[in-house]
């Protein structure tokens, strides 16, 4: 039983500041994604891989097509869902770990991390995000000082641990381990893997073709649904 289906999903971007050009990215995307299993999106840069994780995400709407996202007994349409829905599923059931760290300055690093899960942060909450700035290497000295003052691969271990820390169904990956030395590289591999175990379904970008063999249950050539100009 899917956790995530797409069929018959296409898009096309106006450049408005360009006179109204319209560049068909995509069209016919389509794919399914059970519990417990990762897939990989490849093609070369441009193909559109993380407009279709936006989609999914609720952050673009695409030209035609479905997306279906099941929870529990639910199965809600991502194409057509009302904003609240949207934001609803991002709350309960889709995780997002983007290229780019996006948090409230001057907020610490650990709070920033424990409030992923439900806005605020709890001890309980702050324990967790303590366990996983360990596992990803970020010293302790820089759990009270805000993200912002991080170098750039420390700001995308804490995107990660943001992403990771709820326990979500569904977990969409782009490029999480573009800016990671090979140990922090193994941390993710590892996550994904405990995250997979414990049921999620995850849809991932990555261009290491060591760490995508190691997460991949399967891999789909984004590049064959590409629009015709």
């Amino acid at each position: 039983m899917f956790a995530l289906k797409l069929s018959g999903v296409a898009k096309t971007f106006t450049m408005h500041l360009q006179g109204g050009i319209r560049l068909p990215v995509f069209a016919d995307v389509a794919f399914e994604v059970e519990p417990s299993e990762c897939v990989v999106l490849a093609a070369p840069s441009g193909a559109g891989k993380s407009s279709i994780l936006k989609m999914i995400y609720g952050a673009y709407r695409c030209d035609q097509g479905g997306i279906l996202v099941r929870h529990a007994e639910d199965v809600t349409d991502v194409a057509v869902a009302e904003p609240r829905r949207i934001l609803h599923l991002r709350r309960h059931v889709i995780g997002y770990v983007s290229q780019f760290l996006r948090a409230v300055p001057r907020v610490p690093a650990i709070e920033v991390v424990a409030a992923a899960a439900t806005g605020t942060s709890s001890e309980a909450e702050r324990t967790r995000a303590a366990e996983l700035l360990c596992r990803l290497n970020i010293p302790e000295r820089l759990w009270t000082l805000p993200p912002a003052t991080f170098s750039g691969g420390e700001q995308q271990r804490i995107n990660i641990a943001r992403g990771f820390l709820p326990a979500l169904p569904i977990l969409l990956l782009d490029e999480p381990t573009a800016s990671l030395d090979q140990t922090n590289r193994a941390v993710v591999v590892d996550l994904i893997a405990e995250k997979k175990r414990r049921g999620a379904a995850i849809v991932a970008i990555v261009h290491d073709e060591d760490v995508r063999d190691a997460i991949a249950d399967r891999i789909i050539d984004v590049a064959r649904f590409a629009a015709e100009a």
